[in-house]
């Protein structure tokens, strides 16, 4: 059995890794990228929230990190906040972190990612699955399909089969 490396958080912080890595208890934790039906929907899922940005200060960043732990940082596919970040890591709750499941992603992996965001107090997390064309909105309740996924304050409305048509 192979023991993992553990790396110090300073390390973490001032290393570039290219995709960026999580950090999840002293390890790197890759994530799964790559596949044109993700980068797609990631992409539609940017320009449209980048499109209300005037709604509530709002920022948009794909891939960006978030400490969600003072041993956890997690790199959503995309999140949202408003006002001015603090830094170059977010170490607030952002409004919004969006999770898109690629192919070789594994439900252990996505509830442990949607449980780290929702301890850290994010208020709306939602996960992706263009293989099936779903949205879920994501709750201690467990997970809702949606068509349309909505944050209150600011009200921001992401109907699903306008992002999915990148698909097509």
């Amino acid at each position: 059995m192979a023991t993992a490396t553990l790396v110090p958080v300073e390390t973490y912080l001032n290393t570039a890794y290219s995709p960026d890595v999580e950090y999840v208890d002293g390890e790197l934790v890759e994530r799964n990228l790559g596949e044109t039906d993700h980068s797609g929907v990631q992409g539609a899922l940017v320009a449209m929230l980048f499109s209300l940005r005037k709604q509530g200060g709002l920022r948009v960043y794909p891939e960006q990190r978030v400490q969600v732990k003072p041993d956890r940082f997690r790199v959503p596919d995309v999140c949202a906040i408003t006002g001015k970040p603090d830094g170059p890591v977010l170490r607030q709750p952002p409004l919004l972190v969006i999770e898109i499941l690629s192919k070789d992603d594994t439900m252990l992996s996505m509830t442990e990612r949607i449980d780290d965001y929702l301890d850290f107090g994010v208020p709306h997390v939602w996960l992706i699955d263009p293989a099936l064309r779903r949205g879920f909105v994501c709750t201690r309740e467990g997970l809702r399909v949606e068509t349309v996924l909505r944050t209150a304050d600011p009200q921001i409305e992401v109907p699903l089969a306008e992002i999915f048509s990148v698909l097509d």
